[in-house]
């Protein structure tokens, strides 16, 4: 048995407060993160600096008292690791090498060789589990294959990830050791994340919307239940939330297909929908909007009351339905919390 709540939660357990973390809590909204992201220098060497990505990892916890701490990392360091170049330009996000034909694909590595360039990861991990509160939750990350590899194909976010969907039509043999390359790598990232103290690994598919019918099914889904399938024969007792963001009826089955102990909402659906479609498999977590964070005010406190009362019925972890702004106001993500922890 445990007394941590989100654990609690995602073993399938009703609780009169759901427990609550938030997505990129760890982030630009917060003052003490800038000043030691500033020390750090850039982003990459922040995340491969473990004393000072173990902090940012600890500065919500320590502010907010959340649930749950969430690896401070990235989803492209597992292609850097693999051999992609990546770099971060001021202002506008990450930049890839791109992978657009078997001669861009021929030279990554392997998956039993991402683990040097990841151990600064890893130490990372283990700093975190040992200084966490006895009952805050660990939750390690890696983003899914299909979003990694638009990445990868495009070198940067692209609105409607169009050029890994041409890749997917025009030379699909390519796009396919795309996606097996990342699936069994991430399995062996996130078993070391696991290894070294993370409790529980979340799977972001940020990008899942944008595949469509058996697309989704075969990229989205089967890539998870591989992801899930094999973490769960090494870590049996691990949880497994999967995120894929803006799926609509694709969060239907999700559970039974893949296998996650729960299945994290965005926005776009609501509350109610997701009550009766899919809280009814198993855990959820969410979906409350991330502009209520920049807003705040009564707004805020009717929502979270709405999805709190909404979600009561089941085991339900609080979050947003998307990552925190670096707009929004650290005094509305107080208020948020106490409103949820208000007494029933």
């Amino acid at each position: 048995m445990t007394n941590k709540s989100i654990l609690k939660a995602l073993n399938g357990e009703t609780q009169a407060v759901p427990p609550i973390w938030m997505m990129r809590q760890a982030g630009r909204y917060l003052p003490e993160y800038k000043a030691t992201r500033a020390q750090a220098g850039d982003f990459l060497s922040l995340c491969y600096t473990p004393d000072l990505a173990a902090e940012v990892t600890l500065q919500p916890i320590r502010r907010f008292g959340f649930d749950a701490a969430i690896l401070f990392a990235d989803i492209l360091l597992l292609p850097q690791a693999l051999g992609a170049d990546l770099w971060f330009v001021t202002g506008e996000g990450p930049r890839l090498s791109t992978i657009t034909s078997d001669a861009d694909f021929a030279p990554l590595k392997g998956k039993d060789d991402i683990h040097e360039t990841l151990a600064p990861v890893y130490e990372t991990v283990k700093i975190v589990a040992r200084e966490l509160p006895k009952e805050t939750t660990f939750i390690g990350f890696a983003g899914a294959p299909w979003t990694v590899a638009t990445y990868m194909i495009a070198g940067r976010g692209t609105p409607d990830q169009g050029p890994a969907h041409a890749l997917r039509e025009g030379n699909n043999a390519l796009f396919e050791k795309i996606i097996d390359l990342l699936t069994v790598s991430t399995i062996e990232y996130l078993d070391m994340q696991i290894k070294a103290g993370a409790e529980v690994v979340k799977i972001f598919d940020s990008w899942a919307g944008s595949l469509k019918g058996d697309a989704f099914e075969k990229y989205a889904v089967a890539p998870a239940r591989k992801i899930t399938t094999e973490l769960k024969k090494r870590h049996p007792n691990v949880p497994i939330i999967g995120f894929p963001r803006e799926a609509g009826e694709g969060y239907i089955g999700f559970h039974a297909k893949t296998g996650v102990d729960c299945v994290a909402l965005d926005n776009s659906v609501s509350p109610e929908w997701a009550a009766a479609n899919v809280q009814k498999d198993g855990c959820v977590q969410g979906n409350l909007k991330p502009s209520h964070m920049v807003t705040g005010g009564q707004g805020l406190i009717d929502e979270v009351r709405h999805i709190r009362e909404t979600f009561s019925k089941g085991p339900h972890i609080f979050n947003l339905g998307h990552g925190i702004t670096p707009d929004a106001d650290p005094d509305n993500v107080t208020l948020m919390i106490e409103t949820l922890r208000e007494t029933v």
